[in-house]
């Protein structure tokens, strides 16, 4: 039996002025899974992020959160309800150690005087347990590689002790072996429990953790597919939109009635008709 999502989006609508950056968006996050979101650029992963996160609030649509129905209109709001993002900037100060970077705003004060012993220890015991090797938790963010930033950040992410996870692009700039530490700690996320998104282009990375790959195309849904059963020819067609042609369109309107499309009209002249 399937588990229940425990972030659900049913559908999401954005606009912004003239720009309907999102139409409709259903979407489940399950806690053990890795949900990749994938698109090209200016289907909408960055906004619907932003929306799930608090920075933008929905138009339309509703969002759910362990079966009830949430307002989520502030990052804030994300926090308190057990959702954390690590965007693709990071976010981190490169002037202060990695203690004070995981506690940044968060930190422990025993009678009004920061607990540098206590935060210290928290520290180092959940850098363990992530299984992450750094020098030292005393030594600047700047001196780090960009593989030990990621997942620093990601560290960070989890000191409220998250329930959904939400990673942007957390590889983009990294290297092999950048890379291979980064996933690494995302499988070990989800076998803790977590409930992860994703966001990311390159396919190799998906198809190394992700158990589920959501598509957006021009601000919608275009599929959701197990990563076990698909390969990444039909994930790289949704993305594409070369799903849409003459042979799918005969058959979504077999069941409507609908006259074919003429068959010797391609799939890019439909869409320049668009």
């Amino acid at each position: 039996m399937t588990a229940a999502p425990v972030l659900e989006l049913r559908g999401v609508s954005k606009r912004f002025g003239a720009i309907q950056a999102l139409t409709d968006v259903d979407l489940e996050i399950r806690a053990g899974e890795v949900t990749a979101l994938v698109g090209d650029n200016g289907a909408g992963k960055s906004t619907l992020v932003k929306t799930i996160s608090g920075v933008h609030p929905i138009d339309a649509g509703s969002i759910a959160f362990k079966g009830e129905t949430v307002r989520v209109t502030r990052p804030h709001d994300a926090q308190e309800l057990g959702i954390a993002t690590v965007y693709q900037d990071l976010a981190l100060c490169d002037n202060l150690d990695v203690v004070a970077n995981l506690f940044l705003g968060r930190e422990i004060r025993t009678r009004h005087v920061l607990d540098q012993v206590a935060m210290e220890q928290q520290a180092r015991e959940l850098l363990d347990t992530l299984s992450i090797r750094i020098p030292s938790v005393r030594v600047p963010v700047a001196s780090l590689s960009g593989g030990q930033r990621q997942v620093v950040a990601i560290a960070r992410a989890l000191i409220g002790s998250p329930e959904v996870v939400i990673l942007d692009e957390p590889t983009a700039a990294l290297g092999v072996e950048q890379t291979a530490q980064v996933l690494d700690l995302v499988e070990r996320l989800r076998d803790q429990g977590l409930a992860i998104l994703l966001i990311s282009h390159n396919m190799a990375d998906v198809r190394a953790v992700a158990d589920r790959v959501a598509v957006l195309r021009l601000g919608r849904n275009n599929g959701v597919f197990r990563v076990a059963d698909t390969t990444g020819e039909e994930i790289i067609a949704a993305i594409t939109g070369a799903t849409d042609n003459a042979a799918s369109r005969r058959l979504s309107r077999a069941g409507t009635g609908q006259p074919d499309a003429p068959s010797g009209e391609s799939a890019s002249a439909k869409e320049g008709q668009r």
